[in-house]
C-alpha cells in the first residue's frame, strides 16, 4: 500500500521541516515532499510534529506488568500484550524489555521465571503492535544465571546483554545502608534476608569476572551487543572497554560518562530522570549529562511515557533543539545497536513514526506507525 502523510512538521536529524509531506510505500519511507504522488490515501496531520519512532534500549516496566504487587503474577501472554500496547501508545516502535537475572533475590529476577519471560517475549514478537526485543541483565554475583543466559543466547532469544554489579559499596549503591533500605522497601525483604543477600553477593564477587568474560565472548559470537550498568569510575570504563563492551548504562558521575564518550562508547541515561530532575539513587542528573555532551541515548527505564516527554522538555528548557533531542531516543539508540534500517525519517528507512499532539503542556502520542502500519491512534480534542 502507498499513502501520503501531509501537513506535517517533520523532525529530521538536522532540523524541522515545516508543512511537509511523507510518502510511505511497502512499509518504508519512499519520498519526502514528493512533487507528485499516486498514493491511495492521504492523511492530513494538522501541522503536528512527526518523529521517527522511538527506540527504547532499557525498559523495566514489563516486570510490573507481570508482578504488579509482590507475589501477585499475571499470565505472561496477557502481561506482554499490555506492555506492547502501552509502548505503542508512548510512540515507542522498538523496545528492549530489560529482564534481570539475579537468582531468587528480587521477585521476578528469579532465573527460571526470567527465562520463561524471555522465551514468551521471543514467541510474542511479530504478533503485537511494536517490535518487542529482549535485553537480559546479568547480575554478576549470581553464578546460577550464567548457564541460563548461555542457553538463551544459543536460542537467539537475546538482543542485548548488560552486565550489572550491585555489590554494595560501589556503583549505584555506594552506601551499604542505602542498598539494604532499597531491598527492604522495594521487595519487602526483612533485615535478616537483606543481610543474607549482601553476604552472598560479597562472597560471589571474586569468581564473577571469569563468568563475565566467558558470557561476553559468547554474546559477541552470537552478534549480540553488550552494555555495562552503573559504571562508577574511569577505571571501570577501561576494564569493560577491554572486554568489548561498547555501551555504558547510567554512568554514576560526569567523570565516568566523559571517559566512556572519549572511548567511543554510547551512554544511556533515564528519561524519568529528566522529568523528575534527579536520580532515584542520587547519581548524576540526566540533564547535566546532556548539557555536558556525555549522554548519547535516553531510555524509558521504568516509565515508557517519559521518553517522548523528555524530548520536548529538553527543547522547552533550551537544552537542545528538538531535532537534537529527538536523536537521543531514535537515531542514537539505533546506531548503538546497529539497527541501520530505522531511527530517522529518511528515504529507504522503515516507516516507524510517531505523530505528536499536546494536552496542556505535555506531548502525547496521537498516532504510531510501525513498518508503515498504523498501530495506535488517539484523537485528542477531536470528539
Amino acid at each position: 500500500m502507498k499513502y501520503l502523510l501531509t501537513n506535517a512538521r517533520l523532525v529530521l536529524t538536522d532540523g524541522v521541516l515545516e508543512h511537509a509531506s511523507l510518502l510511505i510505500e511497502n512499509g518504508k519511507i519512499a519520498a519526502i515532499n514528493p512533487s507528485e504522488s499516486d498514493a491511495e490515501q492521504k492523511i492530513d496531520l494538522g501541522n503536528r510534529y512527526l518523529l521517527a519512532g522511538l527506540i527504547d534500549l532499557h525498559a523495566d516496566a514489563l516486570e510490573k506488568d507481570i508482578e504488579p504487587r509482590p507475589n501477585v503474577h499475571f499470565p505472561l501472554e496477557f502481561a506482554i500484550a499490555q506492555a506492547d500496547k502501552r509502548n505503542a501508545a508512548a510512540g515507542i516502535t522498538t523496545v528492549f524489555h530489560s529482564l534481570s537475572f539475579a537468582n531468587a533475590e528480587l521477585g521476578l529476577r528469579n532465573n527460571t521465571m526470567a527465562a520463561d519471560i524471555v522465551r514468551a517475549l521471543h514467541a510474542f514478537n511479530g504478533k503485537g503492535l511494536v517490535d518487542n526485543r529482549v535485553h537480559t541483565r546479568y547480575e554478576i554475583t549470581d553464578p546460577t544465571a550464567f548457564s541460563v543466559l548461555l542457553e538463551l543466547l544459543h536460542e537467539d532469544a537475546v538482543h542485548l546483554l548488560s552486565i550489572m554489579d550491585h555489590t554494595p559499596g560501589q556503583g549505584q549503591f555506594k552506601d551499604m545502608r542505602a542498598y539494604q533500605d532499597y531491598l527492604q522497601k522495594s521487595y519487602q525483604k526483612s533485615a535478616a534476608e537483606t543481610q543474607a543477600l549482601v553476604d552472598d553477593k560479597l562472597a560471589q564477587a571474586e569468581a564473577a569476572q571469569i563468568r563475565v568474560r566467558e558470557l561476553i565472548k559468547y554474546a559477541h559470537s552470537k552478534k549480540v551487543h553488550v552494555a555495562s550498568h552503573d559504571d562508577d569510575c574511569p577505571e571501570k570504563i577501561a576494564e569493560i572497554k577491554g572486554l568489548g563492551v561498547h555501551i555504558s548504562e547510567f554512568p554514576i558521575n560526569l567523570e565516568t560518562a566523559r571517559c566512556a564518550i572519549e572511548q567511543g562508547m554510547s551512554t544511556i541515561m533515564g528519561a524519568p530522570n529528566i522529568l523528575r530532575g534527579k536520580s532515584q539513587s542520587g547519581s548524576m542528573k540526566a540533564q547535566d549529562a546532556i548539557e555536558h555532551g556525555v549522554a548519547t541515548c535516553l531510555c524509558s527505564d521504568y516509565t515508557p511515557a517519559s521518553l517522548l516527554t523528555a524530548v520536548f522538555l529538553l527543547e522547552q528548557r533550551g537544552v537542545l533543539s528538538l531535532s537534537e533531542a529527538a536523536k537521543l531516543v531514535n537515531l542514537h539508540p539505533a546506531q548503538a545497536l546497529g539497527l541501520s534500517d530505522r531511527g530517522e525519517i529518511a528515504i529507504g528507512k522503515r516507516a516507524d513514526l510517531c505523530c505528536v499532539d499536546f494536552v496542556d503542556s505535555y506531548p502525547q502520542t496521537r498516532q504510531t506507525w510501525v513498518n508503515g502500519k498504523l498501530v495506535y491512534q488517539a484523537l485528542y480534542g477531536d470528539v
